[in-house]
Order: C-alpha cells, then structure tokens, then sequence
C-alpha cells in the first residue's frame, strides 16, 4: 500500500479545503508539502467555482509544528542545495497567501510555529482556537523567526514583536489575538460548523460571527509595561542588562532565556525586527532569504538541530558562546545581498 498523501485537497462546495497531512509529525512542512500546495491555491485562485479557501493540519494536536529542520539539517550537512530550494519555494509560498486575491482561512488549532506560521499568519482570515500553542523558537535552533516574522512581529503591539524574537515566548489564542497573528476565537468543537458554512456560500465574515468566541484577557496585554520598559532598548546587550537590573523574576528568567540562544541568532533577530518595521512584505521576504542563505553556510543552525531535534542533549555550544562576543562586521555581512542575487518574486 502507498503512503498516505502528504496534504489532501478537498472542493467542498465552494470552499477549497487544504489539510496538512502528517499528524504524527505534527504536520511538519516539507518540501513535498510546498509544491502541492502553491499549484493548487494558484489552481483554486482563478477557479471561479472557488470562493474561499480553508486551511488545517490532520489531528487534534498541531496545525503545522514547523518545517522538517531534520531534512534541511541532512541537506545541509550533505552539502546539497535542497535546503535553500525548501526556503525559496516556501517563502514564494508564503508572499502567495499573503496576495491571495480570495478569503484564506486559516484554522490555527493546535502547534502552530515556523513554517505553519507562513501558511497561516498571512491570510486573510485567521483562526485560532483553545488548543492553539503559537510560537516562534527559531533562536533556539540557531536560526531566526523567518516565515515573515520580519512584517509581522514590527507590527505587533508596542514591543511584543522583539520579545517574542528573542524569547521564543508560547502564546495562547487571547495572545495571539492582541499580537495580531490571529483575529478570532473559535473553539475547535465549532470548526466543522464554521468549514460547512463557508462551503454552502456563507462569507467568512457571516460564518465566523456564527461560531466565534470571545476569546478572555490575553496575558500579554497586562505585561505591556514590562516588555516595552525592557525590549524597547538599543541592542540586545541593553535589553539584557535592563532585565538583570530589574530584579524580578520574570525579568531574570526571561534574561535567561535569551541568553540561552543562538548569540549570533538573537543579534540578528534583533536587527531584523528593527529593519522589519520599514520594509514592505516583499522586501522582507527578500531579506529573510539572505538570511537563511548565510545560516545554511554557517554553524550555529546544524549545532542547534543536532542539540535540540538530534541527539536531544538540549546543550548547543554555540559559536560564539557569548553575546558579547558577537563581531558587528559578521551580522552584518549576514544583511548584505546575495551574490546570486535576492529572492525573485516573477
């Protein structure tokens, strides 16, 4: 018997149903995963038949956990160029949604991060329910929070966007909400209701208002003072020292937490958050694929795979160890442009 598909596609009645298909994987994107599903939203786009499109990942526990780190580790590690054709294609993918001229709903129910985040956050219509865990944890494996995180974590409220950069901080549905990376609550034993009525024509502004939710406080709306008072700071260096000076707690474990990444990692996420704030979508999307060139090129990606996804020993030995010890002139050769030229959008 052949394996199941990696994404299964569905026209319910108007609606194109799009499910990741690799729940004990958490549905973990592929490559594979990337090239059924950019033809079949562009299919779907001048379908005339299809006037919305649904997005889901297979199971109760994830929408999409992240990209498959392991296979851009063995691409790398074996001196392919799979891993940068995985990041071109997806981050083309990502600009796609983010374009796309009909309603893209995605139903965030479950793990959401990494490459879940581009096939969901940049749609049109974002759902996220009680099961939804939403982060970026990308400094943790020595990368960065690509998928454009560069657009939309400058355009969270206040300084959330930095905190969650260099925090990899675990959001829920009412924080998700505040940060603007999803728009409504629904809870998930609603979500059949919600997919049956925009697949009978309902529009996803009649279907939502059906089945959503309020969605209660979001825990991050109460930490504003303390995230803008330290992550509003000049460099990484400035918005650690401000947490250890402060004494409390969850200023000295969430100091901790930063220290404990990719020092190279978190000093370009701090630049690229900061950039971010200025660039339009594309030119975002531009500057992350520089970026996943020069850390395919380098150490810190392939020692924090190995410590986190591999051995599982959770002690990278990051290089170099330190924050302090970071050279400027390397963070910024990490920004320039690429000798085969940036990322081509046709």
């Amino acid at each position: 018997m052949s394996e199941e598909a990696e994404v299964l596609f569905e026209k319910r009645g108007v609606a194109g149903i799009v499910t990741l298909n690799r729940p004990k994987a958490l549905n973990a994107l592929t490559l594979g995963m990337v090239r059924l599903i950019h033809p079949r939203l562009k299919e779907w786009a001048a379908d005339d038949s299809v006037h919305c499109v649904i997005v889901e990942g297979a199971g109760e526990k994830a929408f999409c956990a992240g990209g498959d780190i392991r296979a851009l580790y063995d691409w790398g590690r074996a001196g392919e160029t799979t891993a940068i054709d995985f990041w071109r294609e997806e981050y083309l993918l990502n600009n796609f949604i983010k374009r796309y001229p009909k309603p893209y709903v995605a139903l965030m129910d479950g793990i959401n991060m990494g490459g879940g985040v581009g096939l969901s956050v940049h749609g049109s219509h974002r759902v996220a329910t009680e099961r939804l865990t939403f982060a970026m944890p990308e400094t943790g494996i020595g990368l960065f929070p690509d998928v454009g995180g560069t657009y939309f974590l400058p355009r969270a409220p206040g300084d959330t966007g930095m905190y969650l950069a260099l925090t990899g901080a675990r959001l829920k549905a009412a924080d998700a909400i505040f940060a603007g990376i999803a728009d409504v609550y629904v809870p998930s034993s609603r979500l059949e209701t919600l997919k049956d009525r925009l697949a009978g024509g309902a529009s996803p502004r009649e279907a939502l208002a059906e089945v959503a939710e309020e969605e209660g406080a979001a825990p991050l709306a109460a930490m504003q003072k303390d995230i803008s008072a330290h992550f509003s700071k000049g460099s990484v260096a400035e918005i650690v020292a401000s947490l250890r000076a402060d004494g409390g707690d969850w200023a000295g474990q969430t100091a901790d937490t930063i220290e404990g990444k990719s020092p190279l990692s978190t000093l370009v996420a701090f630049r690229q958050v900061r950039e971010g704030a200025t660039l339009d979508f594309e030119d975002c999307m531009k500057l992350e694929f520089r970026l996943t060139n020069r850390f395919a090129a380098g150490h810190d990606f392939y020692e924090g795979v190995r410590a986190v996804v591999i051995d599982k020993d959770q002690s990278p030995k990051w290089q170099p160890a330190r924050i302090a010890d970071v050279d400027p002139a390397e963070v910024e050769r990490y920004f320039s442009p690429l000798e085969g030229g940036d990322l081509d959008f046709g």
